[in-house]
């Protein structure tokens, strides 16, 4: 939000307060100050200045050397490049050691062997308004060698980010009221006129919880123009465009008091007006001329006979619009629930001043004062007459509650450093006031202060945090699971980065077309997802229930980003209903893992080389050193090929590649590879301190064994079996070829051939070969019976 320093002057003193204090003290007290920009001429050696002479540059052809008078006593010489000037002219001149817009601080120099002692600018270099090409021509009166600052209004914009809870904030009213209590500065009383009101007759409100209270009046006999100076500069002063009188008033008053206000062309009204809700596919063109369908839970005004003239708190309809051959008007002041406007607006991609104040809550006591306010804008700059009264719809509901406060729980909290008394003064300055029965009466526009700890807070801000006195410093604690959690996933996020993987954070809530990207330990059933009640947008509709989607949104912006290699990662919590919905949430840990595209870079003296599941079986087994890693095939409905993922006897994650169909949608070139990993059962797999293993003493030896078995045995099964042989000789094994003949020429087609190496020792003495061969039998004959292995 853009704030005026010089239109928040007009509500409150700032004499005396630089803006530096400004920005500490907003800072200070939870109010973001994103950006200072100066407006105006700011710097004291900018002067005018009378060209005496200008002659043609000896070296250049379109710069001149002008000799000036800056009433120094003496003329200065200055290159100049423009052309719009003439002998005698006044203009700005920069002196040496004058800071221009952008940091650039001028000097002399010399320009073609030509010294020049300053600068003579145009107006947007010196931070005015953009005018003519060339030089700024002052008036032939302005005294020379007087600051140019002093020949023009100067202003500073200051660029707030305002926390959602506080709305009070989003304008120049609000934000002197956070001032002057900050400030302990008297607040200057809005000149507002006193509004008569009257039970509307042309007003009918269908949807109350969504709209409590909706006023209107009609003004006859406007002239739509241009608005006058003042009005144009202070929408400017905020960057705003000036657009007409009426619409212009508007804004004004949504900037001045928060309030959005919204007006008709009353000759495109048929009767009254109608609060409703928008019918399933109705359609609906914007100000801004977009078109919609709008749904049937969008609230709308519309009229007596069905025309819709504007989505509610978000925008107006292009065809209800105010123009230059308006005469009358209806101008519209309201009260709407802050969740349906943030909902619309997410669905339609339609953003506006209005609606994001609704979205955030408005103040309904400013409801009657802003449209009086306008009315009286309105009637001094476009003519007119007003109806006698406001009529008005439905009434302003109560958003606030008495709050008591804790005198001894404030003690605590601010450490003894401030008084009952200064404490209550603080508040009363913030708005509140004191019942008899010892509560605080909470003003409508601050609807956040529901607690006794909202008002320790608004205290605290205000006495400063820096006055509150340091505790004693924390003792020792033993250490618990949850260090030993912490400690172990930083072992983790070591080995991954080591490994040559990034590490992701996204956000927990994901759409429903992401929910096929993931990959859950245990597959979901209906009802397994939690949904969200009141989404922001679409996009974080449901909580997560696998880190995958994540993963797969974010590599997709990196392979859109030309991104060729992505080795990704991230650890975090997961949500799911148990059971189908039929028990409470569920929240685990899990680790998500991604590859994609290269594993190494392309050379002169290596080929390319692109991920496969073997690197991420590599990967997981880097990751957990000394567990046996298995990958045991399990389809996965949504995913071209599915694996449980194994440590030793226990299942701890899953793997997966994306479906080809789905790589081609989100535009991989590459095979997509993914893996969920329970985090609760790798941190224990991780051994803590690792001790160094002695090298073997005796030596030991290998035996191979060749092969047949059929061609859908998955060679987990063959690990399984050799592992669940338990061979105490056995120290490793490992399949080193593959052979199959589709064409059942050489083999038969539904069957493969394998190769294992088995690798022996003992280690107290060194094996004799009956003992190696009879121990390799035993394996054998393992595979043989309960694999159904035939050994060639």
């Amino acid at each position: 939000m853009n704030i005026s320093l010089n239109w928040l002057s007009t509500h409150l003193d700032l004499a005396g307060k630089s803006i530096r204090e400004i920005d500490d003290l907003l800072t200070f007290a939870g109010v973001e100050v994103e950006g200072i920009v100066p407006k105006g001429v700011s710097s004291e050696k900018i002067v005018v200045a009378q060209i005496k002479e200008a002659v043609q540059h000896p070296n250049a052809d379109r710069l001149k050397v002008t000799q000036v008078d800056a009433g120094e006593g003496a003329l200065r010489q200055i290159v100049c490049g423009a052309q719009n000037y003439k002998v005698g002219d006044k203009v700005p001149c920069a002196l040496p050691g004058a800071e221009l817009p952008g940091g650039f601080t001028i000097n002399e120099t010399v320009m073609r062997k030509v010294e020049s002692k300053g600068m003579l600018c145009a107006a947007s270099e010196i931070g005015l308004p953009a005018g003519e090409d060339g030089l700024l021509i002052l008036p032939a009166d302005a005294e020379i060698g007087r600051p140019v600052k002093q020949l023009f209004d100067s202003d500073v914009l200051l660029e707030l980010e305002v926390t959602p809870n506080r709305p009070d904030l989003l304008s120049h009213y609000g934000m002197a009221r956070e001032l002057a209590a900050l400030l302990k500065t008297p607040l200057k009383a809005l000149e507002i006129p006193s509004a008569k009101t009257t039970t509307a007759t042309s007003i009918q409100i269908d949807v109350p919880d969504a709209c409590p209270l909706y006023s209107a009046i009609r003004i006859s006999g406007v002239t739509v123009k241009d608005s006058p100076a003042w009005l144009k500069e202070r929408l400017e002063s905020i960057g705003l465009r000036p657009i007409n009188n009426i619409v212009d008033v508007t804004n004004f008053v949504l900037h001045e008091l928060g309030q959005p206000l919204h007006a008709f062309d009353a000759a495109k009204v048929g009767g009254g007006l109608v609060v409703r809700r928008a019918r399933d596919g109705e359609p609906f063109i914007a100000l801004d001329e977009s078109e919609h369908s709008l749904a049937a839970d969008d609230l709308i005004i519309s009229d007596t006979s069905g025309a819709t003239l504007a989505l509610a708190g978000v925008m107006g309809g292009l065809a209800s619009g105010v123009t230059e051959t308006t005469t009358d008007i209806v101008l519209e002041s309201a009260y709407f629930a802050s969740q349906g406007i943030r909902r619309t607006s997410r669905r339609t991609a339609l953003s506006s001043d209005s609606s994001y104040r609704f979205e955030r809550g408005v103040d309904p006591q400013g409801v009657i004062p802003a449209a009086a306010l306008a009315v009286k804008l309105i009637l001094e700059t476009a003519g007119g007459s007003a109806e006698a009264a406001i009529q008005l719809a439905g009434e302003a509901p109560v958003v606030t509650k008495p709050v008591a406060l804790d005198a001894a729980k404030l003690d605590q909290l601010m450490g003894g450093s401030i008084t009952l008394a200064d404490a209550e003064q603080i508040l009363t300055r913030l708005g509140l006031s004191k019942r008899s029965d010892g509560a605080w009466e909470i003003p409508s526009f601050r609807a956040d202060l529901q607690r006794h700890i909202d008002l320790v807070e608004e205290i605290a801000r205000v006495h400063g945090l820096a006055n509150v006195p340091s505790r004693m410093l924390g003792t020792f604690v033993p250490a618990s699971a949850i260090d030993a959690a912490y400690d172990a996933d930083m072992v983790l996020r070591r080995r991954l980065a080591a490994l040559g993987l990034y590490e992701c954070q996204t956000i927990k809530l994901i759409s429903d077309a992401q929910v096929a990207d993931a990959l859950p330990l245990r597959p979901l059933q209906d009802g397994d997802t939690i949904r969200v009640k009141l989404p922001l947008s679409e996009d974080h509709a449901v909580m997560r229930p696998s880190m995958i989607p994540g993963l797969v949104a974010s590599a997709v912006r990196n392979v859109r980003q030309q991104a060729k290699s992505l080795r990704l990662f991230e650890m975090g919590r997961v949500f799911r209903n148990a059971g189908g919905g039929k028990s409470k949430d569920q929240e685990s840990e899990t680790l998500g893992i991604l590859l994609s595209g290269p594993t190494r870079p392309v050379g002169w003296d290596q080929a390319e080389k692109i991920a496969d599941p073997f690197d991420l079986k590599g990967l997981v087994a880097a990751l957990i050193p000394g567990a046996s890693i298995r990958f045991s095939p399990k389809d996965r409905e949504g995913f071209a090929i599915a694996c449980d993922i194994r440590a030793g006897d226990q299942s701890i994650g899953v793997f997966a590649r994306l479906l080809p169909s789905r790589e081609r949608e989100l535009d991989f070139n590459t095979p997509v590879f993914v893996a969920e990993l329970d985090l609760g059962k790798v941190r224990k797999l991780l051994k803590g301190i690792e001790h160094v293993a002695e090298l073997p003493q005796f030596p030991g030896s290998s035996r191979d064994a060749a092969m047949e078995v059929a061609s859908t045995l998955p060679n987990s099964e063959i690990e399984g079996v050799i592992i669940k042989c338990a061979e105490a000789l056995l120290v490793d094994f490992e399949c080193f070829d593959v052979f199959t003949d589709p064409s059942g020429a050489k083999l038969a087609a539904d069957r493969k051939s394998l190769a294992y190496r088995f690798h022996y020792r003992a280690s107290d003495r060194t094996l004799k070969a009956e003992e190696i061969d009879t121990a390799h039998q035993r394996v054998l004959n393992a595979l043989s019976e309960k694999a159904g292995v035939r050994f060639r």
